[in-house]
């Protein structure tokens, strides 16, 4: 199996650019599925209905998000009905939306988990080490790959992460920084890793922000109103392949394309 996990799409120039480069990754890289973050895909903080579509439309098969993912009150129109669409799972446990779905490939099935960290994070978080082990317990029998995409800030924190699930799950990738680690590896009992994912988003901009109004906040201290970055975007992701026989990730591939 072939599966592409792809970095924070922020905003339009994100979104166009993935929406223009995934149908081609999907043909040139035999893709059996492909996970993206989308939680900053509106305006740079949230998602809508209609932008949902866009990305499924797109080629995302499971859109995964992180603690953007209320800015836009109106994903609260899809976050119960959408069974592919995820919020983290260790907010508390009346909130809208699932943590975790199962997405059919064929004959085998992933389980794919959204979870978030606690270190340097808003809002405060339940424990995902040990909510983790209880998603697990839930869903292992019926999956043959688990994916866990762990949004955090944190580098130890994902490490740390992904070692408590070495052999338990297929990958652990981080999100929420935008920008792309060079550190994927494949852990010493078989699960794939990489710090983070990056970002599909303007390259010409800070974190797919536009440059100004972030430097002023640093130059001033003073609260200034951030936009989307426009132009020339970049598209980061990481190329899992798995062993058909044993699910386990048999090479891991970085992508960036600008």
């Amino acid at each position: 199996m072939r599966i592409l996990m792809v970095g924070d799409v922020v905003g339009r120039p994100g979104r166009y650019f993935f929406m223009e480069k995934t149908p081609e990754l999907k043909q040139r890289l035999k893709l059996n599925m492909v996970v993206v973050n989308g939680e900053n895909a509106a305006h740079g903080k949230g998602l809508t209905p209609t932008i949902f579509s866009e990305l499924i439309r797109g080629g995302a098969d499971v859109v995964t998000t992180g603690n953007h993912i209320w800015d836009n009150s109106s994903v609260l129109q899809i976050i119960d009905t959408e069974p592919f669409l995820l919020r983290p799972a260790n907010y508390p446990e009346e909130t809208p939306g699932r943590g975790f779905c199962i997405y059919p490939v064929g004959k085998k099935k992933v389980g794919v988990i959204n979870m978030a960290g606690r270190v340097f994070m808003q809002p405060p978080m339940d424990d995902p080490f040990r909510l983790g082990d209880k998603i697990l317990n839930l869903i292992k029998k019926s999956c043959d790959v688990i994916l866990i995409d762990f949004h955090a800030e944190a580098t130890s924190e994902k490490l740390a992460f992904a070692h408590y699930f070495d052999g338990q799950v297929t990958a652990v990738v981080g999100t929420h920084t935008h920008v792309q680690t060079a550190d994927e590896k494949i852990l010493p009992n078989g699960t794939a890793y990489i710090s983070d994912l990056g970002m599909v988003g303007a390259e010409n901009s800070i974190l797919g922000m536009a440059i100004e109004p972030v430097m002023k906040r640093f130059l001033t201290g003073r609260p200034s109103k951030f936009e989307v970055a426009e132009g020339a975007a970049i598209y980061c992701a990481l190329l899992i392949e798995t062993n058909d026989k044993t699910n386990k990730p048999i090479k891991i591939e970085r992508i960036l394309i600008r």
